[in-house]
């Protein structure tokens, strides 16, 4: 079984999509859920959905460990032609996963208690970000 998920960002942050997620396998029995996200400046990442303080931190740190272009530090990119955001979109899904593997019994997620699933967009501009999903017992 397989689908696409778009999810609409806007801007640098996390966007769960796991209820969209929990939907979708619900009544589908035991087995492996695949996500792959089909962008190269965005990914994926099982992350705490309890205190929205998390995210914020996140895509705070994410931002400090790779600052845009027009960052003095980040002054050896040669790609910056797409923005001041694109290069540096690049090397931070080149850090983070862009699949992720869930197990999945009785139609639902074995995520944690405390768990969500993710797009973590790194652009600065709305996108429609897609994630392809595989399910198979």
């Amino acid at each position: 079984m397989q689908t696409t998920f778009t999810l609409s960002t806007r801007g640098p942050g996390l966007y769960e999509f796991t209820r969209e997620v929990r939907a979708w396998t619900t009544g589908q029995g035991d087995g492996l859920l695949t996500l792959f996200i089909r962008h190269t400046s965005a990914s994926l990442l099982v992350m705490e959905n309890a205190d929205p303080e998390v995210r914020t931190d996140m895509t705070a740190f994410f931002h400090r460990l790779v600052p845009p272009t027009t960052d003095p530090a980040m002054s050896y990119l040669t790609h910056t032609y797409e923005g001041p955001d694109d290069m540096p979109a690049h090397i931070k899904s080149a850090l983070m996963p862009v699949s992720l593997s869930i197990p999945v019994e009785k139609g639902v997620p074995r995520l944690g208690t405390w768990q969500g699933i993710y797009v973590v967009e790194h652009r600065n501009a709305p996108q429609n970000r897609q994630v392809a999903a595989y399910f198979g017992n």
